[in-house]
């Protein structure tokens, strides 16, 4: 090709040769999936009640208050809660065998009595949360629920959170382990990684979720002062999608 012609050429290429602007890269925003402690605190007004009606059934003197319990929860789960309580009160140490069983008593007890008390329990949806999945779901939006707890009482109180007919998918203990749970609510939805925002409730849920590939928000406390950020709409939404999907997704 002459010089000439190739000047020509550069001159009348197709808009195909050019380079491709930076917001055309972004997907936009399919689904939103929230862990059900985003949603409403159910480990302070649940669990932490169940956990202290357990203790008093088997005769413990141990009540755990709502500064305790938050403290507490900076252990993984809920079993090394237990024993670590144990262990502080000088009923057990961390050899003794006889401490696993009655940490898995005292587990197995909270559990049935979670599932008989909960949805009486004084359990309040956070408003702007609601807000948002109210909008994703009119604009065609997926929503998905993940949840530690079993489907027995996760399903109904969903429903008495955020309504009927709204979430698309909801993924509990009995359906699938906690690391696999944000891609079963993914794969149900129909939707992908990289089309969708997470919103965990703790920081277990937060690596699970970072984990299965999704750009994750943490929902920390009533979303007052630093959960101020906390995107309230769908336009938040897709900005917080679109600046976190590459970091996370490539690791």
């Amino acid at each position: 090709m002459q010089p000439t012609q190739q000047k020509v050429w550069r001159a009348g290429r197709f808009w195909w040769d050019w380079p491709t602007p930076h917001d055309a890269t972004m997907q936009p925003l399919r689904a939103l999936v929230f862990d059900l402690d985003a949603l409403a605190d159910i480990e302070c007004a649940g669990n932490r009640p169940a956990f202290n009606a357990a203790f008093a059934s088997l005769g413990l003197d141990i009540a755990w208050s709502v500064p305790r319990y938050r403290q507490l929860l900076a252990l993984r789960d809920e079993r090394r809660r237990v024993a670590a309580e144990l262990r502080k009160r000088g009923i057990c140490t961390e050899c003794d065998v006889l401490a696993e069983l009655l940490v898995d008593e005292i587990c197995s007890a909270k559990e049935m009595i979670l599932g008989e008390t909960i949805l009486g329990a004084d359990i309040s949806p956070r408003p702007v949360l609601v807000d948002l999945i109210t909008e994703a779901f009119s604009a065609g939006i997926g929503v998905g629920i993940v949840s530690t707890g079993r489907r027995s009482w996760v399903e109904p109180l969903t429903r008495h959170l955020v309504g009927d007919g709204v979430v698309g998918a909801l993924v509990t203990a009995d359906d699938a382990p906690q690391d696999h749970r944000y891609p079963a609510a993914l794969s149900e939805l129909g939707v992908t990684a990289h089309d969708a925002l997470a919103f965990a409730g703790s920081h277990n849920s937060e690596r699970a979720a970072i984990a299965g590939g999704l750009p994750t928000v943490l929902v920390d406390g009533d979303l007052d002062g630093a959960g101020a950020a906390v995107p309230r709409r769908v336009a938040d939404c897709q900005r917080v999608h679109d600046t976190r999907r590459a970091p996370q997704t490539a690791a």
